[in-house]
């Protein structure tokens, strides 16, 4: 495509990974289908073939059938655009509330969910950081490292989702965060050196928040009540919790009061044994002088 006689690159699925639609996901199918179905009928009412569509909003044909067939995911800008190009008057923008819900893996969106509704969270790390607290470049680093391996378009979804996760600290009233992160995972250098000084900078940034703590846990202490894994319990305005232990109640989010207690018992002793909040940033400080 040209206009005035210069060249127009649309847009492709390159240069939009990680939306593809997963075929598991029953909800998310029915509401891209959905989407896809309407934009394709508004098409056909203007009398625009696809390729001329595609034009007009900036991407190519072959996205635009993926789209109207309900096997991609349309992003923010494609319906903006597709709105503007048809007059649709706004419908199929709205249509972004509903496809902003489900362009997200489920077990990602549950997780979400609950941490939206959470009034407090306390979370202990063990071989990376906790999803709240990575950057972008580390998200991305740390997926693009699961064996098997994830497509790059796998990837870029679940670094999408896990970014829109971040949006917890934007709360107001902001909910109580607590993280304890072994000393490890702020050594280690995933992605590379400047990816773990940004993640580290980053770090600092958070721990500045009043809302947030982070605590490290030193490599060399001798008694750890964390051994057992990973721990996060997520609790809400009305007084129920959730709560997953690696390796324990077969390593699902539960809400037995019994179960719960074992994992706030465990919390409460590896926090006390973790550096204090500001022993702890010192040390990030620390770290990233040697990194």
């Amino acid at each position: 495509m040209s206009v005035d006689g210069e060249a127009v690159r649309l847009k492709s699925e390159a240069d939009e990974p990680g939306w593809e639609v997963d075929p598991d996901d029953e909800w998310g199918v029915a509401v891209i289908t959905t989407v896809g179905r309407q934009l394709k009928l508004r098409r056909e009412a203007a009398g625009m073939r696809a390729g001329q569509f595609g034009a007009a909003i900036g991407y190519g044909e072959d996205l635009v059938y993926k789209v109207e067939g309900g096997k991609r995911i349309p992003q923010r800008e494609y319906l903006d655009r597709a709105d503007e190009v048809l007059g649709a008057g706004g419908l199929l923008s709205a249509a972004w509330e509903d496809v902003k819900r489900v362009r997200y893996p489920r077990s990602v969106r549950a997780l979400a969910q609950l941490e939206a509704k959470a009034v407090e969270l306390t979370a202990y790390g063990t071989h990376n950081l906790h999803g709240l607290l990575q950057t972008a470049d580390y998200m991305r680093a740390l997926f693009e490292m699961r064996r098997p391996a994830h497509s790059q378009d796998q990837v870029e979804r679940l670094v999408s989702a896990r970014l829109g996760r971040k949006s917890i600290f934007e709360r107001d009233p902001a909910p109580e965060l607590c993280f304890v992160q072994e000393e490890a995972t702020l050594r280690r250098p995933l992605g590379g050196k400047m990816v773990l000084r940004r993640q580290l900078e980053h770090l600092l940034e958070l721990g500045q928040m009043r809302s947030v703590e982070i605590q490290v846990m030193p490599i060399d202490r001798a008694v750890h009540a964390g051994m057992g894994g990973e721990i996060q319990v997520l609790k809400f305005a009305d007084g129920t919790a959730v709560g997953r232990a690696e390796g324990d109640f077969g390593s699902r989010p539960v809400s037995d009061l019994k179960h719960l207690r074992i994992m706030e018992l465990r919390c409460g002793i590896i926090r006390a044994q973790a550096l204090s909040p500001g022993e702890s940033l010192a040390f990030i400080e620390q770290v990233l002088g040697e990194t």
